[in-house]
């Protein structure tokens, strides 16, 4: 610990090794040892996947990994997951939900009493359910959490970064030209908030055919390695199109498929935080 350190855990990004429950956990008893927030400049990229295979590889590594799922208009952990009952309070706080691999989540899909009910919020109610999440659910000892945020620059990445003690961030793509162009503004705002950029994955990045084995670039030529060098990113990944994966997503048996290799180079970097 500094001799200049003002215990306040929840706005500090140092690994002092004395991280306590901190004021910004309400009394509860969460120790997080760092936060990752997952981020895209627009929707549709696959954030969701990606942090759903992180928090996985990360528990079969070993790591006490958890999801709190800041999209709250539009959340997808639960389904990928395949955890569809509500959260529960002991009268003083959330208990979050625990996946079959031991991941711990948070979601707004599991507050509600039907799942097929639209959150038509505007953001500062949205940024202060995310706040809540944070600092009113008992998290208990965890390793990793990875934040699932929102497309686009708004309020709750916004709330996130200021709010929570994110250590880094991992910012998703697809091949596209375009939304190579959308990254930069993520990456912008986190180098505005002084948030690390970790790594840099683009998903859907091709297709193998499993009968020859030729790769098929669907949805054009990759981008990934120029557009991490051009943003000074040095760790980045590709993910294909896998049939299986999407069949296991769709049974909320994501925790079943192994990315940990095509995911190395940003679980790397994650582990030496």
């Amino acid at each position: 610990m500094s001799e200049l350190c003002d215990q306040n855990c929840a706005g500090c990004n140092a690994d002092c090794g004395e991280r306590v429950a901190c004021p910004g956990f309400q009394g509860t008893t969460s120790k997080v040892r760092k936060v990752i927030g997952v981020v895209s400049g627009k929707g549709g990229v696959g954030k969701s996947l990606v942090t759903a295979l992180l928090a996985s590889a990360s528990a079969k590594r070993g790591l006490r990994a958890a999801i709190l799922d800041a999209d709250i208009t539009g959340p997808s952990i639960p389904k990928l997951f395949g955890i569809h009952e509500q959260v529960l309070s002991d009268g003083r706080f959330i208990r979050p939900a625990v996946t079959a691999g031991g991941i711990k989540a948070v979601s707004m899909n599991l507050c509600l009493p039907d799942e097929g009910e639209p959150v038509v919020w505007r953001g500062p109610m949205i940024a202060g359910v995310v706040k809540q999440f944070w600092e009113e659910v008992d998290w208990g000892e965890v390793d990793c959490m990875f934040a699932d945020m929102p497309p686009g620059t708004g309020d709750v990445p916004l709330t996130v970064f200021q709010s929570l003690p994110v250590k880094g961030i991992v910012v998703v793509t697809t091949p596209q030209e375009l939304v190579g162009m959308i990254v930069k503004k993520a990456v912008r705002m986190a180098e505005l908030m002084k948030i690390p950029v970790l790594g840099l994955v683009e998903n859907m990045a091709y297709f193998q055919c499993p009968d020859c084995g030729k790769r098929h670039d669907i949805f054009g030529k990759s981008h990934v390695e120029e557009t991490a060098a051009s943003l000074g990113i040095g760790a980045f990944a590709r993910i294909p199109i896998e049939p299986g994966l999407a069949a296991l997503c769709d049974q909320g048996r994501v925790e079943d498929f192994n990315a940990s290799e095509w995911l190395a180079p940003i679980l790397g970097v994650i582990e030496k935080l």
